[in-house]
């Protein structure tokens, strides 16, 4: 059982890569249209009318397509000082605990998300600005991202809590604990193997 959770979360994990993916080369598509722009409004006097607003949701529907993957690399924030002194024994339910209310909050935060997308839709609502977009659009996108982010957390889950009652406490640290230098000197060293490609 284990081992099938186990593949899911690979499996959950490969689309977020390819989300991240996407989300990356929205941001290169993001500074060239603002470079753009402001060549064009330097050099030529000429300005879209529409760039803070394209960017804005360019942005923020970035930010959600790259939490997943942000949360399968073990990349987020975390002040952990006091934990990773704990004993295996306490620290192994207290990273499923801080997984199961981080799931909580992003289910909270995908359900405002489409609550949000549904409102747009039943309304017809429109950006206020010169291309009148439909919100639902760049709303729909961005919970899209969201959700992503809720399944990551949810097959994260699943596989820490029966790796927590099989008393597989060390695999939870692999899965939650926080990157050790080890992890970020091998990504560091794949990082400039890749570049000499």
């Amino acid at each position: 059982m284990l081992r099938a959770a186990s593949l899911l979360r690979r499996g959950v994990a490969g689309l977020a890569a390819l989300m991240a993916w996407a989300a990356g080369w929205n941001y290169v598509a993001c500074a060239l249209f603002i470079t753009g722009d402001i060549i064009g409004r330097n050099a030529f006097g000429v300005s879209s009318a529409a760039t803070v607003e394209v960017t804005g949701y360019m942005l923020a529907c970035g930010i959600a397509w790259g939490l997943a993957h942000t949360l399968a690399c073990r990349a987020h924030i975390r002040v952990d000082v006091l934990l990773m002194r704990l004993p295996m024994r306490w620290r192994a339910p207290l990273h499923v605990f801080s997984l199961l209310l981080l799931t909580v909050f992003a289910v909270f935060v995908a359900w405002a998300a489409w609550a949000l997308v549904d409102e747009s839709a039943l309304f017809d609502a429109h950006d206020n600005s010169a291309l009148r977009v439909p919100l639902v659009i760049p709303q729909g996108i961005w919970a899209v991202g969201l959700s992503a982010f809720v399944l990551m957390c949810a097959v994260l889950l699943l596989e820490s809590a029966l790796a927590l009652l099989l008393g597989a406490g060390a695999r939870l640290d692999g899965l939650l604990g926080s990157r050790t230098l080890a992890d970020e000197t091998e990504e560091a060293l794949e990082a400039v193997a890749m570049a000499r490609k």
